[in-house]
């Protein structure tokens, strides 16, 4: 669960204005102003942070066209083991409940110069690669759109989808028309983007295939819709996090987040997520060597070591100095 009180984003209250079942587990809230007055513009791959209730906040992808400004559109998967969000979202929250929602963000923009994109959506991953194929449609980039799911009723926003035509072609695991993604990625222009979102492995799998056909880190964008499975483990350390600016040192013993460390005394870093995926609280490194268990920084980030997410990631090093 997420402390409202460390979050920095501009929070707005929103109403419920629709709710639709858009494929088996599958369902879309439409959110509007309660005055009517128009919402923040926003673009393809941002997202909401929403807070469900006092203290439980989920990030969900905006999946309407960007050009609306009349409704925020997202959509949510009812997971079988939900840590709260997804089942409370679907079973609770009904037409005329009002929310309170961030105003967008966006970690997953499109490439503006992009000659031709490639979208994998991994089941509730086609949530933000259906508002990019609407802009890409709109602007003229050519696209292919690969969606899988494990049956076709599991696929969501179809209607929307068939206005593509050929642009769109589904893979339906009960069917064996399962991705082939070395075939798709075998052939590359030089300024094609990848665009990938959906399960963890889904999306590690693509970004390898895509790194083994040698397409450049740069043309490889991928956005997570849930945390990594595991940030605390058997025999992690303790380890100190310093403030550069105070020389105030504070102990980080082994299950405890740094988040949770500093907010104890007095430090508030704007968090949203805590499961490394939003990049909300990413805070510079100057001395030591992170321990990175987040999902949002990339590896050649990774390989830098000069930032990490205090909310999951810990330290190699018996001390780390926070550019804070």
């Amino acid at each position: 669960m997420t402390s409202l009180s460390r979050l920095s984003a501009q929070w707005i209250t929103v109403k419920v204005a629709a709710k639709t079942r858009e494929a088996r587990d599958v369902t879309s809230f439409a959110l509007v102003h309660p005055r009517g007055e128009p919402l923040t513009s926003f673009a393809a791959g941002a997202h909401l942070d929403v807070e469900i209730a006092p203290g439980l906040v989920r990030q969900y992808s905006l999946c309407n066209d960007p050009r609306e400004r009349d409704r925020y559109l997202i959509a949510v998967l009812r997971e079988t083991e939900s840590r709260g969000g997804s089942a409370r979202m679907a079973d609770e929250v009904e037409v005329g409940a009002s929310l309170r929602v961030s105003e967008p963000r966006n970690h997953f923009a499109l490439e503006a110069r992009a000659e031709r994109v490639l979208l994998f959506a991994g089941g509730i991953g086609i949530t933000p690669l259906l508002c990019m194929a609407e802009r890409l449609a709109h602007v003229g980039v050519p696209f292919v759109l690969h969606y899988c799911s494990r049956s076709r009723e599991r696929l969501a926003f179809t209607e929307r989808l068939a206005a593509f035509g050929p642009k769109v072609v589904f893979h339906l695991d009960d069917e064996g028309s399962r991705l082939d993604m070395a075939a798709v990625l075998r052939e590359r222009g030089s300024n094609d983007h990848l665009y990938v979102c959906g399960p963890k492995a889904f999306i590690e799998a693509a970004l390898e295939t895509g790194r083994a056909a040698g397409w450049p880190a740069e043309s490889l964008h991928r956005e997570f819709f849930s945390g990594a499975e595991e940030t605390e483990r058997d025999g992690d350390s303790p380890f100190a996090v310093e403030l550069s600016s105070t020389g105030q040192r504070f102990a980080v013993p082994a299950g405890t987040k740094v988040i949770d460390v500093l907010a104890a005394n007095g430090v508030s870093i704007p968090t949203s997520c805590e499961q490394g995926v939003c990049g909300t609280c990413v805070t510079r490194v100057l001395r030591g060597t992170p321990d990175h268990r987040d999902l949002f920084l990339t590896d050649q980030e990774h390989a830098k070591n000069d930032q990490f997410t205090p909310c999951c990631s810990r330290s190699k090093t018996s001390l780390l100095v926070l550019d804070l």
